[in-house]
C-alpha cells in the first residue's frame, strides 16, 4: 500500500517531533518504528529513563517549553497521530506511542477505524548485536477470541529465527487446532531445527476463560487491579525434548489483561510500574517493560493483550 503525501508528511513529523525530544530532553532514549505487514499503519514508540515529565497535561499545551523550543512538539504528535498515548513518571522517564494510518484518501487524525474487541500489542528487538530477532509471535484474532504464540528459539540470529518462525507458520497454518494439537505439531516441525521455548495462549472475552500450554521458559503473567497470575509453562524445549502437552485454564479476570513474553524480559518484573497503564494503550505496558526490565543481553518479545473498553 503506497502513502500518499499528506500521510507521509504526517509520519514524518510524528517520528522528528518525537526524536528530537529524546535528543533535547531524555536518558537513554530510544524511538522504535514498526510497520504493519500491509503498511497500512506506522506505530511509533519514544522510550526513555528520565528525567520525566512533572506536568504533562502542562507540556501538551503549544507554546509550553523548558528547552527554548516553540513548544510545540508533544501537542503537534497528539494532533497529527491516529493514535496517540503517554505516560511519565519523575524520574522514571516517559513512554510515548503515536500511530498513523494510511486509509485511502480520508485519512487522518479524525479517520474512522473499526475497533476491535481485542487490544493487542507487542515489540519484538533482536539481541545487542544480531540484525534478526530469534524471536517470534503471531496472533489470530477472531471477534471477543485471541489465540497467540511467542516463540523464542535457542539461542540468538538466524539459525534461532529459523526455529522462531517455524513454530509461528504451524500456528497459522491451522488456526481451528486446539493449543496442545499445534504445540504437537509445532514439536515435530521444529525436529529439524535448533528447538525453541514456545507458549500458546488462548482467551475467551465473553466466556472469561484464558488457556494456555507450552514447553521452555517463555512464561507471562495475566493481571488485574486486584490479582497476579503467573503463566509458567512445563519445561523441555519444542523440537527436542517435551512431555505430551498438557493445557491449563483460569479465569480472566475484570478488567484484567496478559503479558508473555520471552526470557530476554526478567521474569519477576515490577508489577507498581504497570498499575497505572492497566487501562491505557498495551504499547505503552510493552514499552516500560523493554525499559525496566530487559536483561540486555538476549533477543526480547513482549504481547499484551487486553479487552477493549
Amino acid at each position: 500500500m503506497s502513502w500518499n503525501e499528506v500521510n507521509a508528511g504526517r509520519l514524518a513529523l510524528v517520528v522528528n517531533e518525537l526524536g528530537t525530544n529524546l535528543l533535547r530532553h531524555a536518558k537513554k532514549g530510544q524511538l522504535l518504528i514498526a510497520a504493519r505487514h500491509d503498511c497500512s499503519e506506522v506505530e511509533v514508540l519514544a522510550i526513555d529513563h528520565g528525567p520525566g515529565i512533572s506536568d504533562l497535561p502542562r507540556s501538551m499545551q503549544d507554546g509550553y517549553s523548558t528547552g527554548g523550543t516553540p513548544g510545540t512538539g508533544l501537542g503537534a504528535v497528539r494532533r497529527l497521530a491516529d493514535d496517540f498515548d503517554i505516560h511519565s513518571a519523575v524520574p522514571d522517564g516517559t513512554v510515548c506511542v503515536a500511530r498513523v494510518r494510511q486509509v485511502g484518501e480520508l485519512s487522518g487524525a479524525s479517520a474512522k477505524v473499526q475497533k476491535s474487541v481485542v487490544h493487542l500489542r507487542a515489540i519484538c528487538l533482536p539481541a545487542p548485536g544480531e540484525s534478526v530477532s530469534g524471536d517470534a509471535w503471531s496472533a489470530l484474532i477472531d471477534g471477543a477470541c485471541v489465540k497467540l504464540i511467542v516463540a523464542d528459539g535457542l539461542g540468538h540470529g538466524p539459525h534461532a529465527a529459523k526455529a522462531s518462525e517455524a513454530a509461528t507458520e504451524v500456528f497459522r497454518r491451522n488456526p481451528e487446532a486446539d493449543l496442545c494439537g499445534t504445540l504437537q505439531d509445532a514439536h515435530i516441525a521444529l525436529q529439524t531445527t535448533r528447538g525453541a521455548a514456545v507458549c500458546l495462549m488462548g482467551v475467551d472475552f465473553d466466556a472469561s476463560v484464558l488457556d494456555y500450554t507450552g514447553a521452555g521458559n517463555v512464561c507471562g503473567r495475566v493481571v488485574s487491579g486486584v490479582s497476579d497470575r503467573s503463566i509458567m509453562t512445563q519445561y523441555g524445549t519444542v523440537g527436542l525434548q517435551m512431555r505430551k502437552p498438557d493445557k491449563t485454564s483460569v479465569e480472566w479476570p475484570d478488567h484484567g489483561l496478559a503479558v508473555v513474553h520471552s526470557d530476554g524480559i526478567d521474569t519477576r518484573w515490577n508489577l507498581s510500574r504497570i498499575m497505572p497503564l492497566l487501562r491505557r494503550d498495551a504499547s505503552l505496558i510493552a514499552a516500560t517493560l523493554l525499559r525496566d526490565h530487559t536483561r540486555h543481553r538476549d533477543d526480547v518479545t513482549i504481547v499484551v493483550v487486553r479487552r477493549n473498553a
